[in-house]
């Protein structure tokens, strides 16, 4: 299905991610790792270069200098098609000293861009879902559908629908009412327990966006859930796109249908990086009809010296030696040492794990030098008093804090876990 050829992107980029911290203490929410070696950003990304929307714009703001680095080197437009782009925004300021105050106000600030490629299509996707998207699918059904905005909506569940912004529809798909995070809020048809919420991805008519871009800034007002789409409501024709209809070439029949995840706290974070391993995972990450591009990789290919592995990930350039891995994601240039243990984690680039560390339900942020013997995820009221520790338990050691010379007093090496053979390596599926 080919897209309209004039179709322009904005992608939100500048979310702070506070319920991420620490992860976010140094970058961005779009810019946190995610899987062993993407970040949360290339999968909108992914989405729009695969859905054949090569012209996009990346709204950038807080602590953005990794992503916009990784969008220079991971997301040049020359591998997909030389005279399209993909552009990292931050605030010029153009209209005075002013940061973006909203999501729309972020576009407003930039309309000379909308004004100058003068497209017939606007898409306003954000930048912090996992999940695969054919956007040309959500366009076919704004066109067919003779509508000014559509949003994607999903079920969300009404005890969750004040994390979202809630839609109410008609028997035509035809939005009656968009409330932005509201307390209470009716069902959807056809449910009991779940209400219709919006995924925070828009399609505009240019023509109708621009009104509403220069309407907004006369009313003083900033946002596209909280403002642009509820005023729009009575005085434009707003659709729902259901994004169950939305299917991907490549999905395999165990994957969950129309799998997208809000990893906006650590718990979602976390539980979302173990839904992509296994023999049938609820994501795959590796679909060659529409892969999630990832930055080029430099470095050399793992290593494994002994091992028992189960259901994990090791990231190019890391090195497992004599250590045991179950549901363990490591991304680029990780070492383990001899009789570690590592259950349950994350552990990001260039960190070392010491001989006879145990972590379990853990994220290990990038480099650090885990001491031997030392023992995280295994008594929490001691972890909490040097990490961040969330109600479910999961610990987030922070970048370069075993580096700091902050680190606690550790405990007496364990037991080597393993005890394996020089050359062997046991992988269990």
């Amino acid at each position: 299905m080919p897209a309209p050829k004039n179709v322009l992107a904005f992608v939100m980029a500048g979310g702070e991610g506070s319920r991420l911290h620490p992860l976010t203490a140094n970058r961005c929410k779009p810019a946190v790792p995610f899987n062993g070696k993407h970040r949360i950003v290339d999968f909108v990304l992914s989405n729009l270069v695969n859905s054949e929307i090569y012209s996009t714009y990346l709204l950038v703001q807080y602590k953005s200098q990794s992503l916009i680095e990784h969008v220079r080197q991971t997301w040049t437009m020359a591998r997909f098609m030389p005279q399209h782009f993909i552009t990292c925004v931050p605030p010029q300021m153009r209209n005075g000293p002013e940061w973006f105050q909203g999501t729309a106000d972020a576009v407003y600030q930039n309309i000379h861009l909308i004004e100058s490629m003068k497209p017939d299509i606007v898409a306003v996707f954000g930048a912090d879902h996992i999940y695969r998207m054919d956007i040309r699918q959500m366009i076919d059904f704004h066109i067919q559908s003779n509508a000014h905005a559509s949003v994607a909506t999903l079920p969300v569940r009404l005890a969750q629908s004040d994390q979202f912004g809630i839609v109410e529809i008609d028997d035509n798909n035809r939005i009656t009412d968009f409330m932005e995070k509201p307390k209470t809020c009716k069902p959807m048809p056809g449910s009991t327990t779940h209400a219709l919420g919006s995924m925070g991805n828009y399609i505009f008519n240019a023509d109708v966006l621009l009104d509403q871009l220069r309407k907004m800034k006369e009313d003083g007002t900033s946002d596209f859930g909280k403002h642009i789409l509820p005023s729009m409501v009575k005085s434009h024709k707003l659709v729902a796109y259901d994004f169950d209809t939305n299917h991907i070439p490549g999905t395999e029949p165990y994957e969950e249908h129309a799998y997208w995840r809000d990893v906006g706290t650590i718990d979602a974070y976390f539980e979302a990086h173990f839904d992509t391993l296994g023999a049938a995972p609820k994501f795959r990450m590796t679909n060659a009809k529409w892969p999630i591009y990832a930055s080029p990789d430099q470095a050399e290919s793992a290593q494994i010296e002994n091992g028992v592995i189960n259901r994990s990930v090791v990231g190019s350039g890391s090195i497992v030696d004599g250590a045991a891995l179950d549901h363990a994601m490591l991304r680029r240039s990780v070492h383990v040492d001899r009789g570690a243990r590592l259950e349950h984690c994350i552990v990001m680039e260039r960190t070392r794990i010491g001989r006879g560390a145990q972590v379990h339900r853990a994220i290990i942020d990038q480099d650090n030098d885990v001491p031997a013997g030392e023992r995280i995820g295994l008594d929490l009221e001691h972890d909490r008093r040097r990490f961040h520790v969330t109600p479910s338990g999961i610990v987030v050691v922070p970048a370069g804090y075993f580096r700091a010379g902050v680190r606690h007093a550790t405990v007496p090496a364990a037991r080597p876990a393993l005890r394996t053979g020089k050359g062997r390596l046991e992988v269990v599926a």
